[in-house]
C-alpha cells in the first residue's frame, strides 16, 4: 500500500480517536479553547445574579438542620422511616417550602426583600389518641428557629392518618404474608388505591415469578389483605383469587384445591433472566450509531440552579413528590412563566382480576423526584449534556442523592426553523436557518413504567414538554374472558387495557 496512503488513513484514525475520546469522556470537561465563550455566557444578562436561588431545592445539609430542628422540638418520639410501625410518629418528608409569589416577583422586579428561606416537612403521627397527617413550615433556613403547623390552614381541617402514603417498610410487611425473601420463587406487587372510598386499606397484592422483568410473569394468585390496623399483627388476608375463583383465605383455597375444585393452569417456570421479558438485546449492535457534538462547546450556561441559553434563562429544580419544574421563564430577558411543572401522572386499568380492575394509579404517591434515576451517558441523554445530582429526604432517614439525576443539553431540532429554494427564470436562492432546542431532562421509575420528563426551548420563544413512557407494561393472569381486556402478550398473560393522563401547572406571565 502506498506510504503517503497509510499515513493518511493513520492520521484520520487519529483524530476520530480523538473526538470521540473527548465525547466519551465521563466528566463535562470543556475544551480550553471555548472558556472564555462560556464565561461569556454566564457573564450575559439572562437574569439576576444569585436571584434564582429563591427557587432552589433544599441541600442535604439543609434538610438534616430541619430534620435536627423538628426531632428536638415536637415534643414527641419519633422513629426514621425505614423502622417506622404505624403505630409510631414519622418524618416522613422535606421539602422547600416555596414563598408566596406576590413576595418572589416583588423581590425579582422590584428590589424588594429576599423572602425567607423555609422548607415543608411532613409528619404522621400514629402515636397520638387522634392520629394524624401535620404539615409544618420550618424556617428560617439553614438556621430553623420555627415551625408553624399549616395543615388546616391548607385543607380546611386536619388530615386523617388514614390518608398517609405507604412507606417502603409497610409494603414489605405485606410481603411476608406469603413471600420468602430467603431465595423466594414468587414477588408481590401492590394494586393501589387500597380501597373504593375514604378509609379503606385493603391492598390487593399480585403474585408474578421473580425474575427479570417480571411484570410480564404473573401467576394467576392475588391476595388482598386488610393493613388498616395500626397494630401490624392484626393484620390479615380477606381475600384470596386464583385463576378466575374466588376464596376466603389460604386456607379454604388449599381445601378446594385438595378436593380438586380449583381450576389450575401450570406456569412454565421462567429463566432468572427472564427470558422472553430480559432488556437483554437479542442480537448485538455491530456498529456505532450517529452521536452528538458541539463543535465550539456548549452555548448553554448553568450557575446555581439558572440556566441560561441563547434568548432564554429559566430557574430549576426537582421537588421530591412532584419531580422537575422551572420558574422565572424569560425570552429576550422578558418573564413568560413563572413556573412550569408536573403535578401528577395517572393510570386507569382495567381488566377481569380483581388486583387490576381497581387499579387507579396516582404515581405522586411514590415522588417523581425520589424516584428519579442516575441517566446513563449517551443513552438517556447524550455524551455531552450536563449532568446534575438530585437529593431528597422522603420516605429515609437521612437525605439521599442520585448522582447524575438530571441533564440539560442543546440538541438539533433536526428539521429547519425556515428554509425555501427559489428557482425562477429572474431570481434562484435559497435560504435558510437550522433549528435546535434546549432540553432540561428527568427520568422517574415508577415501578413498571419509566417517565421521561423533557422541557424544551426554542429558539423561537416557544416552550414545551414532553414526555415519554417507557419500561414495561402491566399485565395480569390470562383467563376466561381477559381478551375483553387488553391484549395476549404470551400464552398466560394479558397486557391489560389502561388509559395514562399527565398532569401539569402553567403559570403564565405574558405582557
Amino acid at each position: 500500500m502506498n506510504m503517503k496512503l497509510v499515513c493518511a488513513l493513520l492520521a484520520t484514525c487519529i483524530a476520530v480517536a480523538l473526538i470521540l475520546g473527548w465525547i466519551f469522556r465521563t466528566g463535562r470537561e470543556k475544551p480550553p479553547f471555548c472558556e472564555s465563550q462560556h464565561q461569556d455566557l454566564c457573564l450575559k444578562d439572562g437574569g439576576q445574579d444569585g436571584h434564582s436561588l429563591v427557587f432552589a431545592d433544599l441541600s442535604p445539609e439543609e434538610m438534616v438542620q430541619v430534620k435536627r430542628y423538628l426531632w428536638n422540638n415536637l415534643g414527641v418520639p419519633l422513629e426514621e422511616p425505614p423502622l417506622a410501625k404505624p403505630s409510631d410518629n414519622c418524618l416522613y418528608s422535606i421539602v422547600l417550602h416555596l414563598p408566596p409569589k406576590a413576595e418572589v416577583l416583588e423581590f425579582l422586579d422590584h428590589q424588594g426583600r429576599k423572602p425567607t428561606r423555609q422548607a415543608l416537612a411532613v409528619v404522621f403521627f400514629g402515636n397520638q389518641e387522634d392520629p394524624n397527617i401535620t404539615e409544618y413550615v420550618v424556617g428560617p433556613l439553614p438556621e430553623p428557629t420555627y415551625h408553624q403547623d399549616i395543615t388546616v390552614q391548607k385543607y380546611g381541617g386536619k388530615l386523617p392518618y388514614y390518608r398517609r402514603f405507604f412507606f417502603s417498610v409497610d409494603l414489605d410487611k405485606v410481603n411476608v404474608f406469603f413471600v420468602d425473601y430467603n431465595g423466594t420463587n414468587l414477588l408481590g406487587l401492590p394494586a393501589l388505591p387500597p380501597g373504593f372510598k375514604s378509609g379503606d386499606r385493603k391492598v390487593w397484592m399480585r403474585l408474578f415469578q421473580n425474575v427479570a422483568g417480571f411484570y410480564l410473569h404473573p401467576v394467576g394468585l392475588e391476595v388482598q389483605v386488610d393493613v388498616s390496623s395500626l397494630n401490624v399483627s392484626e393484620w390479615e388476608v380477606v381475600n384470596v383469587f386464583y385463576n378466575g375463583q374466588y376464596f376466603r383465605d389460604m386456607e379454604e383455597l388449599e381445601r378446594e384445591f385438595n378436593k380438586g375444585r380449583v381450576r389450575v393452569s401450570k406456569v412454565k417456570k421462567t429463566p432468572h433472566n427472564g427470558g422472553y421479558s430480559s432488556l437483554k438485546p437479542r442480537v448485538p449492535h455491530k456498529l456505532l450509531g450517529p452521536l452528538q457534538y458541539e463543535p465550539r462547546g456548549p452555548r448553554y450556561c448553568i450557575r446555581d440552579n439558572q440556566v441560561t441559553f441563547m434568548s432564554w434563562s429559566f430557574a430549576f429544580g426537582m421537588e421530591a413528590n412532584r419531580g422537575p419544574r422551572i420558574f422565572d421563564v424569560r425570552f429576550q430577558g422578558e418573564r413568560i412563566v413563572y413556573e412550569l411543572s408536573v403535578q401528577d401522572a395517572s393510570a386507569i386499568y382495567g381488566s377481569n382480576s380483581p388486583a387490576t380492575m381497581v387499579t387507579r394509579l396516582m404515581d405522586l404517591g411514590l415522588g417523581f423526584g425520589k424516584s428519579a434515576v442516575t441517566l446513563t451517558r449517551g443513552v438517556d441523554c447524550p455524551y455531552v449534556a450536563t449532568y446534575l445530582d438530585g437529593h431528597y429526604l422522603l420516605d429515609s432517614a437521612q437525605p439521599i442523592t442520585h448522582k447524575n439525576s438530571l441533564c440539560i443539553f442543546e440538541q438539533n431540532a433536526e428539521i429547519p426553523a425556515r428554509r425555501h429554494y427559489e428557482d425562477h427564470v429572474i431570481s434562484e436562492f435559497y435560504g435558510a436557518l437550522a433549528d435546535s432546542v434546549l432540553v432540561f431532562r428527568s427520568i422517574s421509575v415508577m415501578g413498571n413504567y419509566d417517565y421521561v420528563w423533557d422541557f424544551v426551548f426554542h429558539q423561537n420563544g416557544a416552550v414545551g414538554v414532553r414526555v415519554y413512557a417507557t419500561g414495561y407494561i402491566q399485565t395480569s393472569f390470562f383467563f376466561g374472558n381477559a381478551a375483553d381486556f387488553g391484549n395476549r402478550v404470551e400464552d398466560l398473560t394479558l397486557g391489560a387495557i389502561h388509559t395514562h393522563s399527565i398532569h401539569y401547572k402553567v403559570d403564565l406571565d405574558i405582557g
